[in-house]
């Protein structure tokens, strides 16, 4: 009972801190205050946690489901036409997890003096989960890389809006007013909502697709979509819970670490990430005069962030957000291939 009413309080806090927010015209105000507030709980009252509380991990999955359905929905038969062009922006992301897999090992290495095995799983631009268990298999410091990967998304999701409303010198997204929820849906649709969204997630999960809490409701939507059997409209109000539950979630995953683990990893991070994203400028601007999307939907699409958190960017920014998917959940696969690739040379190595 008493992880259930801490639970329903920091998503209170969170609410009223991403409300803060957007009055502030932040991007993702729904996101990134929540991240915040309990990013900062997690650090310096983690005393008043109860003891091994843990964010409902149940309760994140539901609303990564959500932003699933509302990705979906943005499928039309017009992205099919650009199958073409996903062989040079593949064959590009290919080739930019390797270089940042390079570039990250060299920071925490040289920089951060994180053991061989830490700094090389720690250097993943993708595939969180897969490099935390493959890390700790091969006897890395799994608080260490725990760190660095939440870190990542962290920062990458933080950045980039803030980093493009510079850049194009007015507010962008959620902060210019942006979204591609609706105020008008009628409640008779939830329902069928919610039914689009079980059958994706089961669907998912029994075809076993990658991230499949956010993969197999985005495909659901996708085909209703695409069929013209049903339109999934998500209201703006489910939209703006889904983002709070997910930076809750994101937030207290700093519970338990030290503050002096957290700033060096801070820092380590701001630079790797820093590094990250001038590479997926760079191999942007290389794809763009092959491909029809804009150089803001191609550093999306490259930008190392989490699948949700990225869809969540690209839905804020209207920037493809099917497109932009595609391309993390391809980020992901190709990072655990050169993992497993690079696994036999790491044991004989390390």
């Amino acid at each position: 009972m008493a992880n259930i009413l801490v639970t329903f309080g920091l998503i209170c806090l969170g609410a009223l801190t991403g409300w803060g927010a957007s009055l502030l015209g932040l991007p993702l105000p729904f996101l990134i205050g929540p991240l915040l507030i309990c990013a900062a709980i997690a650090t310096a009252l983690p005393h008043r946690l109860p003891e091994g509380y843990r964010f409902s991990h149940r309760l994140r999955t539901v609303f990564i489901g959500v932003i699933g359905l509302m990705i979906g929905a943005q499928v039309t038969p017009e992205l099919f036409a650009s199958a073409p062009e996903f062989v040079v922006t593949f064959t590009a992301l290919t080739l930019f997890v390797g270089v940042c897999l390079a570039f990250n090992f060299w920071v925490f290495r040289r920089l951060g003096g994180y053991d061989r095995v830490t700094a090389f799983y720690s250097s993943t631009p993708g595939g969180l989960y897969e490099s935390l268990a493959l890390g700790e298999a091969a006897g890395g410091d799994v608080a260490r890389l725990t760190l660095q990967q939440f870190l990542r998304v962290i920062v990458v999701v933080t950045a980039l809006p803030v980093g493009l409303s510079l850049w194009l010198g007015e507010p962008v997204g959620s902060s210019g007013g942006v979204t591609l929820a609706r105020d008008d849906v009628p409640w008779t649709d939830l329902p069928y909502i919610v039914l689009a969204g079980a059958a994706g997630y089961f669907g998912g999960k029994l075809l076993r697709l990658p991230a499949a809490q956010l993969t197999g409701p985005m495909a659901a939507a996708a085909i209703l979509s695409v069929t013209g059997l049903f339109h999934v409209d998500i209201p703006i109000w489910l939209v703006n819970i889904a983002q709070i539950i997910v930076g809750c979630a994101l937030g207290m995953r700093f519970t338990g670490l030290s503050r002096g683990l957290i700033l060096r990893g801070a820092g380590l991070s701001l630079l790797s990430v820093g590094g990250m994203l001038v590479l997926a400028l760079v191999f942007a601007f290389a794809v763009v005069p092959f491909v029809a999307e804009p150089i803001d939907v191609l550093l999306i699409s490259f930008a190392p962030g989490g699948v949700t958190e990225m869809s969540l960017v690209a839905l804020s920014l209207q920037a493809n957000p099917a497109f932009v998917t595609l391309h993390h959940i391809f980020r992901i696969l190709i990072t655990v291939v050169w993992l497993m690739a690079s696994a036999p040379w790491v044991r004989r190595n390390f």
